[in-house]
C-alpha cells in the first residue's frame, strides 16, 4: 500500500488510536495525572522495543520538560492513548515523569493567610 492509501491529510491517519495501544486502556504504571510533566532521559530506544512511531516522537518532543495535556495536543492523539504510551516509555526508562505535588501536603488557606499578615506586619 502507498503513503496515500494510509494517510488522508484532512482526517489524518487512518489507523484508529486503539490499535496504536494495542487495544489498552491503562498503563501498568497507572493514571497519569494531566499536568505532570515529562522529560526524555535517553538518546534512542533499544532496538529490541517494539514501539510505535508515536512513542518516537514523543521522544523527540519531551527533550524539554512537557506536560501531558501537552504532548497529547502536539501529536494530536486522545490523552487516555498519549498516556499508555507514557507508561510504555516510563517502563523502558526512558523517560522520567514528575507529578504534581499531593493537594493533602499543601499548606492550608489559613497558614497561607497567617504568613502573609506577618510579611505585611514587617
Amino acid at each position: 500500500m502507498t503513503y496515500s492509501e494510509w494517510v488522508d491529510e484532512d482526517a489524518g491517519p487512518v489507523v484508529r488510536p486503539y490499535a496504536m495501544v494495542r487495544g489498552r486502556t491503562e498503563s501498568r504504571r497507572g493514571r497519569l495525572d494531566l499536568i505532570a510533566f515529562v522529560v526524555t532521559v535517553i538518546d534512542t530506544l533499544d532496538e529490541w522495543m517494539q514501539m510505535e512511531p508515536e512513542h518516537h516522537r514523543i521522544l523527540d518532543l519531551c527533550r524539554h520538560p512537557r506536560s501531558v495535556t501537552e504532548v497529547a495536543a502536539r501529536l494530536r492523539l486522545p490523552v487516555q492513548v498519549v498516556r499508555v504510551m507514557l507508561g510504555d516509555l516510563l517502563e523502558a526508562q526512558a523517560v522520567l515523569i514528575r507529578e504534581p505535588a499531593d493537594p493533602a501536603s499543601r499548606p492550608s488557606l489559613d497558614v497561607i493567610r497567617e504568613v502573609l499578615h506577618g510579611l505585611r506586619a514587617l
